[in-house]
């Protein structure tokens, strides 16, 4: 056994950071509800490879970085990132075996969950209820998890992470 630190670190940290400026980055009005959500799909990225060095904690942290950058009600990302990043970990030897398409699916019914719970916080603080193209992001997240799996697994090969 070694005492080596643990490897790739600053890769987590970067990747989050980099997803958390594409959340925030300012948009044209009619095209920032076609967002995709960056974020969730880099931690449940990182929940599925690396459950040992980035879980449910990780991302509830993550999730206050989103809100307090995003101006959004305190904690609500932190639920819902927290509650997919739980999902993700206990079941990420499952999905791993997957073909990616699958994996795809799955990602999607946990983003839809994750927004599910922001509608769900904003219908409890009484603010308006989005428009149907609140669900849109989320297949967007769908599309786009192949290209970022490929190029997040990379990486990670690469640093010795993944």
């Amino acid at each position: 056994m070694t005492d080596a630190p643990p490897r790739g670190g600053w890769l987590i940290l970067a990747s989050l950071l980099i997803a958390l400026l594409l959340e925030i980055l300012p948009m044209p009005v009619g095209v920032d509800a076609f967002r995709p959500p960056w974020v969730a799909l880099v931690t449940l990225f990182w929940c599925l490879n690396v459950p040992e060095r980035f879980g449910v904690f990780s991302a509830f942290a993550t999730g206050l970085a989103l809100d307090v950058a995003s101006g959004s009600l305190f904690g609500q990302h932190a639920l819902g990132l927290s509650l997919i990043a739980y999902a993700a970990g206990e079941l990420h030897r499952r999905i791993r075996l997957f073909p990616l398409w699958q994996q795809a699916l799955f990602v999607w019914v946990l983003l839809l969950v994750e927004r599910l719970l922001n509608l769900w916080v904003l219908a409890a603080t009484g603010q308006p209820m989005p428009f149907p193209i609140y669900w849109v992001p989320t297949l967007l997240g769908l599309l786009l998890w192949p290209w970022l799996f490929v190029i997040l697994s990379d990486l990670g090969r690469r640093v010795g992470l993944v």
